[in-house]
């Protein structure tokens, strides 16, 4: 990355803060770089592409997750183990210098739009069919010989992700979590909302995310000035600072990687609509450590509820881009700081040389409250992350106990400001 000094930028004048300027042109591209064939990953788990998932121990199916350990347990004989962690079988880091082209994990692969959400599934102990309805539920237990049929299969309706990141954090721990929180703000908090509250009908709930890693260049120019001078004119109301200052044509080039950045895959959350909801409180909450996500196994959704996603690739990449050239700026703040002034970015470009998608399931203890005031509503959420248990929300205010509390506040400033004009 350039991190040339000021007097090595090109040729300055001096000026004022409205002088205008022609932007300066593009530093020359980078040496193209050969393309690369998109490529797809099988990350299927194979050992339960016949919808039966068994106990390694005693072969019974009947199994769930236990948070606390972030492991499956056996609910018959209560052995515990894990699916193996993704980045196992699929490079997911270490090598992301090199990365060309876009490669998509098999359960990131685009949605086809005449797959069905209700699918068939033969049971292995007795032959018979089993019907489950992805929109709903990833499992269900057959009717004959009471297996349970999970899932597994990556059918192309955007059910099956291609990894899972399971919950550590304990309905227990977040409802204390959420229980704290709504209590800091209980004070300004609408008195409906404290009556109705109930931390404990928090849902565990496993969000859709596109994980991607990037290689990209980035190439920055415009403006920077370093002050050189300031003084006043005029007095009283009427006075004006100006200022005089030297103008410098900044252009920056920066290579970098990005590992697993998080981007929803589920169009209803990414549609941050401020009006109606604060779902997007849930992106406060991040990062997630997705470097443990296990591979997919239906189990791990026991007891949990879950999202589906319904974007695509190419409906995510307009937002993956906007990640990237806010990371690039971010990579060149440091060389710009001898512009006292600040440097304004007239031109920007950025490289995408090749990204790796994958498809994953995140844990997400979610809380929600429907608030309706003079006809209008407004559903407030208070989310935790199902793994470092980090937790931020929405809580409906009453604008009659902080209109209260600001009169109450400048009574007492106001009271203050006398007694010290008194005593001097």
């Amino acid at each position: 990355m350039s991190t040339l000094p000021p007097p090595e930028e090109a040729a300055g004048q001096r000026s004022t803060e409205h002088t205008a300027a022609v932007p300066p042109p593009y530093p020359p591209p980078p040496p193209p770089v050969a393309p690369a064939q998109n490529a797809t990953v099988d990350t299927r788990n194979e050992r339960l592409d016949d919808g039966i998932n068994r106990c390694p121990r005693c072969g019974a199916t009947d199994i769930q997750l236990r948070p606390s350990a972030g492991m499956l347990v056996c609910l018959f004989c209560r052995h515990e183990w894990a699916e193996a962690r993704l980045d196992e079988s699929v490079t997911t880091s270490g090598d992301l210098a090199s990365l060309r082209g876009t490669i998509i994990g098999s359960g990131a692969a685009d949605i086809s739009a005449d797959a069905n959400a209700v699918i068939t599934l033969k049971c292995g102990g007795c032959g018979a069919e089993v019907i489950v309805n992805t929109a709903e539920q990833m499992g269900a237990r057959c009717h004959w010989c009471r297996h349970v049929l999970t899932v597994n299969e990556q059918i192309p309706n955007g059910a099956v992700p291609d990894a899972v990141l399971p919950f550590t954090v304990t309905h227990d721990q977040a409802v204390a979590k959420i229980a704290e929180f709504a209590a800091k703000r209980r004070t300004f908090a609408d008195r409906t909302f404290v009556r109705e509250f109930t931390p404990e009908n928090v849902v565990g709930v496993y969000m859709p995310y596109m994980v991607v890693d990037a290689n990209v260049s980035a190439d920055v120019a415009g403006f920077g000035e370093i002050e050189t001078r300031r003084f006043t004119r005029g007095s009283g109301d009427n006075k004006e600072t100006f200022y005089d200052a030297d103008v410098y044509s900044v252009d920056r080039h920066v290579d970098f990687t990005a590992d697993d950045l998080t981007i929803e895959a589920s169009s209803e959350r990414a549609n941050m609509n401020a009006a109606v909801n604060t779902n997007n409180i849930i992106n406060t909450i991040l990062p997630f450590d997705t470097e443990n996500a296990v591979k997919w196994n239906a189990s791990y959704l026991t007891g949990f509820t879950s999202e589906k996603r319904d974007q695509d690739v190419a409906h995510t990449t307009p937002v993956l881009e906007h990640q990237l050239l806010s990371i690039a700026r971010a990579q060149v703040v440091a060389s710009i700081a001898p512009y006292d002034r600040g440097v304004r970015w007239e031109q920007e470009r950025l490289q995408v040389h090749g990204t790796r998608w994958l498809a994953m399931c995140l844990p997400v203890w979610l809380y929600s409250y429907y608030h309706e005031k003079n006809g209008e509503g407004m559903v407030h959420y208070i989310a935790v992350n199902g793994r470092t248990a980090e937790v931020m929300g929405s809580v409906p205010v009453s604008k009659a106990r902080l209109l209260a509390a600001s009169l109450t506040a400048g009574t007492v400033l106001e009271t203050l400001v006398v007694a010290f004009l008194a005593v001097s």
